[in-house]
């Protein structure tokens, strides 16, 4: 299934109006893609200790590996300033081992996007063969 990249960027957005950000105000919201056509959306949610949080990358890929998705793209956003929303080293990794092959719509807060590979952001992943 195909759909606009504008829609998975809009879906991020609405994600990231549910984020749960007391300590740092930096709202993240992601939506993904499967082949099947389903949409799973994620947000950041922290915890006082940190090292809990989980970033909203990985709550949307979760989700839908969970239920037996493949990936076939994703979408970030925030509520960041200006320039588009980059997924943090975890993320990157995470991405690279479950949806390598998704194309990534990578947008500012007001939904202009880019459209990377997880090569481009990820050139030397840690994988278990080398």
């Amino acid at each position: 299934m195909k759909i606009s990249p504008d829609i998975l960027v809009r879906e991020a957005m609405e994600a990231r109006e549910k984020a749960y950000v007391p300590y740092s105000k930096f709202r993240v919201g992601a939506a993904v893609l499967t082949e099947s056509g389903k949409i799973y959306r994620g947000c950041n949610i922290e915890n006082a200790s940190y090292s809990l949080t989980i970033c909203a990358e990985r709550v949307a890929i979760f989700k839908a590996i969970s239920e037996g998705e493949k990936i076939k793209a994703l979408a970030v956003t925030s509520s960041g300033g200006q320039g588009i929303t980059l997924p943090c080293g975890a993320c990157r990794q995470v991405i690279q081992e479950l949806c390598p092959e998704a194309e990534l719509f990578l947008a500012d807060s007001a939904g202009n996007f880019e459209t990377y590979r997880i090569g481009d952001l990820l050139p030397m992943p840690f994988m278990l063969s080398h």
